[in-house]
């Protein structure tokens, strides 16, 4: 094979494509109703309607007082969600609470993985995002921490990346 790597099944698991956005500045809100992280989102457009797609978006949650929920979406579609008839948001990829005036989310930040192996089925562009939304009075942050103080005050970076992934 000329020093190539032969596969015998014909290629299937090469990674055909990767893409990828990068969020440096600092995201926040402060609703009980789910919007989407401006700036993490990624297009891609698959080569076939097999391919399959791994999204991973890497998020540095800060928090000061709430439950933040996310939620990783395929154009308008959420996936990667857990089954949970009769709650208030049965289609949450993650969840978690920073504290009120002590805690992760408020000194630090929630470091949160989304990873996700996708089939679109479709060779048409498609877009990937994470949506995010608070669940009382306080704000959620994406890239600080829920605290400002000059001591405590870092600011991170997150991601959204998306690989097409041959069948």
């Amino acid at each position: 094979n000329s020093g190539k790597p032969a596969f015998p099944n014909g290629g299937a698991g090469k990674i055909l494509q990767v893409l990828q956005t990068v969020k440096t500045d600092i995201a926040s809100i402060n609703s009980t109703s789910m919007a989407a992280i401006s700036g993490m989102s990624v297009d891609i457009t698959p080569s076939s309607t097999s391919s399959k797609i791994l999204v991973i978006a890497d998020l540095k949650i800060g928090e000061s007082g709430t439950a933040t929920q996310l939620r990783l979406v395929r154009g308008s579609t959420a996936i990667y969600t857990g089954a949970n008839p009769g709650a208030n948001f049965n289609d949450i990829s993650w969840s978690g609470y920073g504290g009120s005036d002590t805690g992760q989310g408020y000194y630090g930040t929630q470091p949160v993985t989304l990873t996700f192996l996708d089939s679109p089925n479709t060779t048409s562009q498609v877009t990937y995002a994470v949506h995010w939304c608070r669940q009382n009075n306080a704000v959620s942050y994406l890239n600080k921490t829920g605290n400002d103080a000059a001591v405590y005050s870092t600011r991170l970076a997150s991601s959204i990346l998306a690989q097409e992934v041959s069948a």
